[in-house]
């Protein structure tokens, strides 16, 4: 079986807490798009004493297959439930460390396709508390429509946001930020207005008003990476920023950009946005 995980943007983000568990209290809301991995589930037939094989790639993944969370969760729902040996192949498309969701995003298809394949028969209780153990973004992508996101990311509000006049242009530098770090220089602040009545006002006015906290700390130690941001206004768009804890950085447009030559050998994605309801 092949599926294809998509990668999502963040618009707004905000560091609200330290939490007793190590991790951190954020409000976002979360926009899927169009760039995607590809992920192929088979049964394991070559090898079957291996129980799973992990083959990856496209971009290069800077650490063996048995880190990767793709198979630790492949591993682990086969130790609960009755799955055979697999073989995964996953063709990296969405660059790790970028802050688009990609890791997380292909464990909650891995985690949808085996629960169908393999009639385990998990409610959407259990896989989304299952989704939350691996991952703060995993449980968005059980659904994969845009939504607001509080808590560590595993409280989620759908929300009905119709971008789909605008044109994505991603940009990332090929820098991978670790996000234990990211958020280690991030000082938590109050929110004032809440996000969701924010992403109502026009696009027009988010420049002044929706931010991501993890700008400053990341623009500050890569500064390549604010440039991006700079160039982005310059073109012509209407709002601009880091998504999660970059280090992509994003623009939209209300026209089709020509970026061909603008940002050397980083990677540049662009797409006219889907209507998410």
């Amino acid at each position: 079986m092949i599926c294809f995980p998509n990668a999502k943007i963040n618009l707004g983000l905000r560091v609200t807490g330290k939490r007793p568990d190590g991790y951190h209290n954020i409000e976002s809301i979360l926009y899927p798009i169009g760039l995607t991995d590809i992920l192929e589930i088979s049964e394991q037939k070559k090898d079957p004493g291996k129980g799973v094989s992990l083959e990856t790639t496209g971009i290069k993944i800077d650490s063996p297959p048995e880190e990767n969370l793709v198979f630790r969760t492949a591993e682990l729902l086969r130790k609960e439930y009755s799955i055979p040996p697999l073989s995964i192949h996953l063709h990296k498309l969405i660059p790790p460390g970028s802050g688009l969701g990609g890791g997380s995003s292909d464990t909650a298809f891995l985690l949808r396709i085996l629960n169908n394949k393999f009639s385990i028969e998990l409610t959407e209780e259990k896989l989304h508390a299952i989704a939350s153990g691996l991952g703060s973004d995993c449980p968005f992508f059980l659904n994969n429509t845009s939504a607001f996101i509080s808590g560590r990311g595993e409280i989620i509000q759908r929300i009905s946001l119709n971008l789909s006049r605008f044109y994505l242009v991603i940009v990332y530098p090929d820098i991978h930020i670790n996000t234990g770090l990211a958020y280690s220089q991030i000082t938590p602040s109050k929110p004032g207005l809440s996000l969701q009545k924010l992403i109502k006002y026009p696009v027009s006015q988010w420049k002044e008003n929706i931010f991501n906290d993890f700008e400053k700390p990341v623009f500050s130690k890569y500064p390549n990476i604010k440039k991006i941001k700079e160039k982005l206004y310059r073109m012509g768009a209407i709002y601009s920023s880091l998504t999660g804890s970059g280090s992509a950085v994003y623009g939209l447009f209300d026209k089709k950009t020509e970026t061909e030559g603008q940002f050397g050998h980083y990677l540049v994605w662009q797409e006219l946005l889907q209507f998410q309801h």
